[in-house]
Formats: C-alpha cells, structure tokens, sequence
C-alpha cells in the first residue's frame, strides 16, 4: 500500500544554452564587430605589415612576390643615408622654432585678445581664419609674398635699405625659415582659441583679491595666469611637437624638400622612398623611426607633466 504511494520524480528541467545574457553578449559583440573588423583593417594591419616591411626589401611596382627579407639592412642604410641625417637635423630645427615661438605668441595674443579689447571678436576670427583654410591655398598666397624679386617682402627689404636680400624657398639657407614662418602663423588662431578658452575659466575673484594686495599685471601673469593655464599648455605643447614632425604638405607644395635638399623633412623622406623610389622597405623603416622618435618625446612630455602636477 505504502509503495503504491510513492511517485516517481520529475525529470530535472533541461537550461536552454541560448539564454538571455548569452543572448545579449552575443548581441553585444555583432554590433561591435564592424567596428572591430575596420579597427584590424585599416590601423592593426597596416601598423603590422609596416613594421614586417621594414626589414624587408620591396619595390612597389613588383606585387607581393617581390617581398624579400633582409634583416636590419633598411636601419643600417639609414645611419649612412646623409639625407636621412639632413630630414632629421630640419625636424629638430623646424620642432625647436615652431613649438615654443607659436606657443609664446599665441599667448600673448590670447592675453591681448581675452582682455577688454575692441573689436576681440574680429581679432578672434581675423587669427582663426588661416587655421580652416586650405593649407595648399595659404602656400599659395606665401609663395608669392616670398618671390625673390616681386615679392611684397623683398620689396620692402629693398625700401628700407638691404641690397641683397634672401631669395627664401629659393635659397637653400633660407627656405626652412620660409616655411618655418608659414607654419607658426598658420597655427597662431588655433593655439590662441585654445588659450582663450583656458583664461575664460580662470575665476576673475583671484585678480581682483590680487589687486587688492597690489599685485602688477606682470606679477598677475606669472602667479595666476600662467600656473593655472598648466594643463593648457601641456596639450598644446604635446599636440604642437607630434604636428611638427609631420610637416609634409607645405614642404611638399612649396619646394619639394629643396633646394638641395635643404627643406626635406622625415616625413617627406617617407614619401619620396615609398612613392618616387617604390623603396617600401626602406620607406617603412623610415616611419618607425619616426614613431620612435615622436614616441619617446611624448612620453617623456607626459612623464615631466605628471611629474609636475
């Protein structure tokens, strides 16, 4: 009697795989994969194959069967390749002037302008301007400012007394100043915008309580102006020095890395090795050293920074 009580168990219910968090990751990761497909395409793989072809040897024109491996030969090449040595020596002069001269003057414009100033909106866009325009369009309107002989420059040079003055993108002592020139004053509106946005946020209590203590204008710069537009100037001297050593379009438009040689930059040595000579190897080699270069400086940049702060 007691055994025709007894009732058998129920057999454990059986989980669905696909249940509802399963579902939601694999969800998760279909609309990450368009993204992460175009991530490894376009940046992964190109960063991957550059650095396998800077030990190779490859001349563009010959498809991929003429990939052959050399070894170190390509960074043994460029400790001997004087052009290499010229483009490196016109990096450092171009990032020595145009990082510290355009940050100082967009300072002191940003001062002068972010003051009670007449007219500061016109000043605001009148120094912008350059910055959203075409930089081809700009080397256009400078090269013209620059000719040896009908230039305004020249001419002016000539009025006020100097018999022989330079010849700039003509003349391989001058052409890097010619577009070292060009460079910081097509910036200017950039950095001086950017400093203008760090002054805005500098409460106006801490000049009037330093007035009240008798505190200069210059005393008022150096202690309150400058400490606190710290984090201002760490970005634009970070994001100024990376441009700097990819100068390529002006020197590329206006004298083609010359004369002699004289105006040729890294970045333009890539080009013409990769794109004129079909050097791939040799040009790859090239960008990674570029890379180490503007990677240990921002590293060291951001090092020094955290440091100070």
């Amino acid at each position: 009697m007691v055994q025709s009580q007894i009732q058998p168990l129920a057999a454990p219910v059986k989980k669905a795989y696909w249940n509802h968090k399963r579902k939601e990751f694999v969800v998760g990761w279909l609309f990450l994969a368009p993204e992460f497909v175009g991530l490894m395409i376009l940046s992964v793989f190109p960063i991957v194959f550059s650095l396998y072809l800077s030990f190779c040897e490859w001349n563009l024109v010959g498809g991929l069967s003429s990939i052959h491996f050399i070894g170190i030969d390509n960074f043994v090449a460029m400790l001997e390749d004087e052009k290499i040595h010229m483009a490196l020596k016109n990096n450092l002069i171009f990032t020595l002037f145009t990082v510290p001269i355009g940050i100082f003057l967009a300072l002191i414009l940003a001062v002068f302008v972010h003051s009670k100033v007449y007219g500061k909106e016109y000043f605001k866009v009148a120094f912008f301007i350059p910055y959203i325009s075409s930089i081809i369009a700009l080397g256009a309107v400078w090269s013209a400012l620059f000719h040896p002989s009908q230039g305004p420059i020249n001419q002016f040079l000539l009025r006020v007394g100097v018999e022989n003055p330079p010849k700039w993108l003509a003349d391989s002592h001058y052409s890097l100043v010619a577009i070292i020139i060009i460079a910081i004053w097509a910036a200017i509106g950039y950095k001086m915008i950017i400093f203008i946005a760090g002054l805005s946020n500098i409460p106006d209590e801490l000049y009037e309580a330093a007035n009240i203590d008798g505190a200069s204008q210059t005393q008022q710069f150096f202690n309150i102006t400058l400490p606190l537009l710290g984090p201002t100037l760490s970005f634009l001297f970070i994001t100024t020095l990376m441009g700097s050593f990819k100068v390529f379009d002006l020197i590329s438009f206006l004298t083609g890395g010359g004369p002699n040689d004289s105006s040729t930059v890294l970045v333009y040595r890539i080009y013409e090795e990769g794109f004129r000579n079909f050097r791939m190897g040799y040009a790859s080699a090239i960008s990674w050293l570029l890379f180490l270069i503007v990677g240990v400086i921002t590293m060291i940049s951001w090092k020094l920074q955290n440091k100070k702060n």
